[in-house]
């Protein structure tokens, strides 16, 4: 084994960059002047102990636990069994989610059960649309299956910064700076979603998905100074 895979493989040196990772991003965030609008639906809905899906492109997912309030109540997010996806989700763990690793071994069906049994279970459940592989801001059906088999309500969330770090990875990720202003966005996407749609009705609603977290994504951007936000 080479040397920079047993550094990549080493617990300590993993625990040493989340660690890294996370006080910079509360650092960003408690040095930063924040505005938040549209959470007034799902932090009640969370608060009265209806779970919800909580839905964001990953380009924005690095402020997840920022737009989702974990004082409320429980959530836990899908992340990739890879190590870039273990390092994300362990990240997400320190700032007080919990998570569902995927892996592209594990049956789709397995992994909804799973899903369905922490949403019974009084948890919301987050995911990145278009994670963790892409395209970028391309939305899976995957939103759509949950809410047409758990009945829980949708949300979009985006932030925005002026400036930002854009990572060279394949959606542009998007890190937060300190001392700057932001925004923090939510809006209830307001699909019915039916029981048993057709496949017809199902990309329906999953374009109107996609549409939705473009627009509120976009919306973010507008609303520290960017006109527009351009796909990666």
């Amino acid at each position: 084994m080479s040397l920079r895979r047993k550094i990549a493989d080493s617990n300590a040196f993993n625990h040493a960059v989340e660690g890294l990772i996370t006080a910079y991003v509360k650092f960003c965030y408690r040095s930063s002047r924040w505005t938040r609008t549209g959470f007034e639906a799902m932090d009640e809905s969370v608060g009265n102990g209806e779970p919800v899906i909580f839905v964001l492109w990953h380009q924005r997912l690095i402020m997840a636990p920022f737009l989702f309030d974990t004082t409320l109540g429980r959530i836990c997010a899908l992340t990739s069994a890879a190590r870039a996806g273990r390092l994300a989700g362990q990240i997400l763990v320190r700032l007080g989610f919990e998570t569902i690793p995927m892996s592209s071994h594990k049956r789709h069906v397995g992994l909804s059960r799973e899903v369905l049994r922490r949403i019974k279970g009084g948890s919301s459940v987050g995911i990145a649309a278009d994670g963790p592989r892409g395209p970028a801001r391309v939305s899976s059906g995957v939103p759509i299956i949950w809410a047409r088999s758990s009945g829980c309500r949708v949300f979009t969330a985006s932030f925005a910064q002026r400036r930002t770090i854009k990572l060279p990875i394949w959606d542009k990720h998007t890190l937060p700076i300190p001392f700057s202003r932001g925004v923090l966005m939510c809006e209830e996407w307001q699909e019915q979603v039916p029981r048993k749609p057709t496949p017809e009705q199902a990309e329906n609603l999953r374009l109107s998905l996609e549409a939705a977290l473009d627009r509120i994504t976009d919306a973010s951007d507008a609303a520290v100074g960017r006109s527009f936000t351009p796909r990666p």
